[in-house]
């Protein structure tokens, strides 16, 4: 079943607003656990209630070849080493400048797909929306960056890494995953992932100090929901159903409602280069979308 394109328009902006919370949720977690702790519990609370959904609804998991190899492949490359590495590099990395690098995504999600799947195809309506989208978000977090690049350098090259690690991964799931149910496809590799960050994390960060307060349960169960089961689930959703360069085009979208959230929560001033960027961003994705909406759908666009 394809979808409608109200359904699709839903459930891509739907995954918009709760992926771009996950950043203010992550920073409440982190002031009571650790981050490759929290990770590992967020993964392994979202593979319970996945397998809740599952034996509920009596969704079947495939364990085919195929389907195995892409189980292992979404595990360590969708979930642990870019999860991993993304958290380690924001203890140096400045959250704007990190926003900036993984915005490569989608040009490496086009990248891939021109190699892996030719019929996929690109338009330069697609590439000039790109371009007009990261130029926004690079002058949205513009007036962030501060100091000397060299001290980032290790950061920088594990987001661009981990950016690179998904982006592969989104593209083989297009390509190879088709008879893979979205929550099915999510219940393995989170599990594998948060049983491997959990042990790697109480080994790594066992001695620093862990407080089990309503931060750290709102986070993880908030995280575990719908920044996994429900995110995750959509996204795959969409992938199976819509060019994966719109889909990718949601990464430069997040950052913007997490400047929105906080505004709203934390009183953060929006400059006008924050607003000349979002303008950027909104007619970088018009672009990218315009050439004919009807095509979102189908297999031609």
């Amino acid at each position: 079943m394809q979808g409608s394109i109200l359904q699709i328009l839903g459930i891509y902006i739907l995954t918009c607003m709760i992926w771009g919370s996950t950043w203010l949720v992550i920073k409440i977690g982190l002031e009571s656990i650790p981050p490759i702790i929290s990770a590992g519990y967020r993964f392994t609370l979202a593979s319970i209630l996945i397998l809740g959904v599952i034996l509920i609804k009596k969704i079947k998991i495939q364990t085919d070849v195929t389907a195995i190899k892409l189980y292992l492949s979404m595990a360590f490359f969708s979930f642990i080493f870019p999860y991993g590495l993304i958290y380690w590099a924001e203890q140096f990395v400045p959250s704007g400048l990190t926003a900036i690098l993984y915005a490569v995504y989608p040009f490496s999600i086009a990248i891939f797909s021109l190699v892996m799947i030719p019929s996929e195809k690109i338009g330069i309506n697609k590439i000039v929306g790109i371009i007009i989208s990261f130029t926004g978000l690079y002058v949205i977090f513009s007036e962030s960056f501060t100091g000397n690049l060299d001290n980032y350098i290790l950061g920088l090259i594990a987001v661009f890494i981990s950016a690179i690690m998904q982006s592969s991964i989104a593209v083989s799931i297009k390509k190879y995953g088709h008879h893979l149910h979205p929550l099915a496809m999510n219940f393995y590799p989170m599990l594998i992932a948060g049983i491997v960050l959990l042990v790697y994390g109480f080994i790594i960060e066992g001695h620093l100090k862990i407080r089990y307060d309503y931060k750290a349960f709102f986070s993880v169960f908030y995280l575990a929901l719908f920044g996994s089961l429900i995110t995750f689930t959509s996204y795959y959703w969409l992938i199976k159903r819509v060019n994966i360069i719109i889909v990718s085009l949601i990464t430069f979208i997040t950052p913007i409602i997490a400047l929105c959230l906080g505004w709203f929560f934390y009183r953060e001033e929006l400059s006008m280069h924050q607003l000349v960027g979002c303008f950027l961003v909104l007619v970088g994705l018009l672009a990218a979308i315009f050439g004919n909406i009807g095509k979102v759908l189908g297999k031609k666009i």
